[in-house]
């Protein structure tokens, strides 16, 4: 399965699929550009060569501009004391002296081939926007080719996928330091005797404003668009909210809750996938929960590939977390969305955001690739096993931290009735064919939870040891939902 599937344990969750993109023009900075030295840095540099000192330090001075996303390219760093890490190896590394730039909220770094890994540590810390102050280090999670369209699909072999690690939201911040350290798999930074790896090729940072996510009002995109420039754009987002006709009127933020009893009514007249065979018993499906759409979270529907892929059925659910941290609050939620969703889609070249859907600690669930919540969507959560089911990501890591109740609970309730729309018990087991992963060889039929931790797809530490310990209790809830 070459390098791409040779991840080791420790491998965290982020995703993807890789469709052509839309045109440049179209995910530039969201503000106008005042000057043309200020266009030129705002212009995304080359994935490749060597760092061009110049459009860096223009960067610094740059114009803030809602939601764009900075691309550094990063430089040979001399080992001092300055690293956080206190071993004494003279491993490769590279990074970025501290330095000023223009505001950003989430940081990841990227690099040329996706199949390549990096082996080695990340740390990070920036200055909060406003009152100067510096974070600690912080650790970025290297690992994320468990999240990523199956292997040799049109998705995987555009050409435009790149390696990267997990996003880690930072907040505000206009200033940042960079180290990145390569280290032997397995070693945790000690020295040894053998030389460690090499760091990928073209290794930039990645800095993400999330905008402020104007196509989430009145007047926006859906609504009709405010120039003529906005008309492509306009009518992705048309396309976007149709896809939801059958559930909310066009343009909603919000698809609403439904009793079971209205949601079992809705589910005869549903067409997910495909028409409903009415002569099978009354179905067991869970009501209907609450879901923010892509316009409730102001998605830039010009941002993404613009047509919609599905697969045949929904059989499964894998569940992940984000590993992008903790330190936000549920009102922040919209934001870290649109930053996870621009760095998917810009920085790493997928199609779309890789989850299908997003949940945060305070319950709230999110529509996350389009096509349409009660429609077979394919996404690009779980190497191996995107057909045929669906992901679901919890923003957070919760390797250490455990998961609110409020998250585990709106788990159930989104499987209880997702699943339900397409006949699947909760509690059951089904099997998928595995389209090859680290665990899993090309073409094996693998029995599975019908809902399942990424890490039962994929040798992965996702979606964390705390939230994978609460797949049991999700597990009941949804089938006591669907009434079982």
């Amino acid at each position: 399965m070459r390098g791409f599937l040779a991840s080791s344990i420790g491998v965290t969750c982020a995703a993807a699929l890789a469709l052509p993109l839309t045109p440049p023009a179209l995910a530039a900075t969201a503000g106008p550009v005042p000057t043309a030295e200020a266009a030129t840095a705002a212009r995304p540099a080359p994935h490749a060569g060597t760092p061009d000192t110049a459009v860096t330090a223009r960067r610094g001075a740059e114009p803030y501009a809602s939601g764009s996303t900075q691309s550094l390219p990063l430089e040979p760093l001399t080992r001092n004391r300055a690293t956080p890490s206190a071993s004494a190896s003279a491993a490769a590394e590279q990074g970025l002296s501290r330095r000023a730039v223009r505001r950003f909220s989430l940081v990841g770094v990227i690099w040329d081939d996706p199949r390549a890994e990096l082996h080695g540590r990340v740390h990070v810390r920036t200055r909060a926007a406003g009152t100067g102050k510096w974070s600690g280090w912080q650790v970025v999670e290297t690992h994320n080719a468990d999240h990523a369209a199956d292997l040799d699909t049109p998705e995987s072999t555009s050409g435009r996928v790149r390696g990267a690690t997990a996003p880690l939201w930072v907040g505000a911040s206009d200033g940042v330091e960079l180290r990145v350290r390569s280290e032997l798999p397995g070693t945790g930074g000690r020295s040894v005797a053998v030389a460690a790896p090499p760091l990928p090729s073209g290794l930039r940072l990645e800095l993400v404003d999330p905008g402020e996510g104007d196509e989430a009002l009145p007047g926006g995109p859906v609504d009709g668009p405010r120039t003529g420039g906005l008309n492509t754009e306009a009518s992705a987002a048309t396309d976007a909210s149709a896809a939801n006709a059958d559930l909310a009127p066009l343009g909603a933020t919000e698809i609403p809750a439904l009793s079971r009893a209205a949601t079992e009514r809705e589910f005869h007249t549903l067409r997910a996938g495909g028409p409903v065979d009415r002569k099978r018993a009354k179905p067991y499906v869970g009501p209907r929960p609450r879901i923010v759409t892509r316009r409730g979270w102001g998605a830039n529907e010009g941002l993404r590939e613009r047509k919609f892929v599905y697969t045949k059925k929904v059989k499964a659910a894998f569940v992940h977390h984000t590993a992008s941290g903790n330190k936000y609050n549920c009102s922040q939620s919209p934001s870290l969305i649109r930053s996870i969703y621009r760095y998917h889609v810009k920085s790493m070249g997928w199609r779309d955001v890789g989850y299908n859907f997003l949940i945060d600690k305070c319950g709230k669930i999110y529509e996350g690739r389009a096509g349409g919540v009660a429609r077979p969507v394919l996404g690009a959560h779980t190497l191996g096993f995107n057909s045929n089911s669906m992901g679901i990501a919890v923003i957070g890591s919760y390797g250490a931290k455990k998961p609110s109740s409020a998250a585990v609970k709106a788990i159930a309730r989104v499987t209880a009735w997702k699943l339900g729309l397409y006949r699947m018990n909760p509690r059951g087991k089904t099997y998928l064919k595995s389209a090859g992963s680290n665990l899993h060889r090309k073409g094996k039929k693998v029995r599975l939870n019908v809902i399942s931790g990424h890490r039962d797809g994929f040798k992965t530490a996702c979606p964390g040891r705390k939230l994978y310990g609460k797949l049991g209790s999700a597990r009941s809830k949804a089938a006591r939902y669907q009434g079982r």
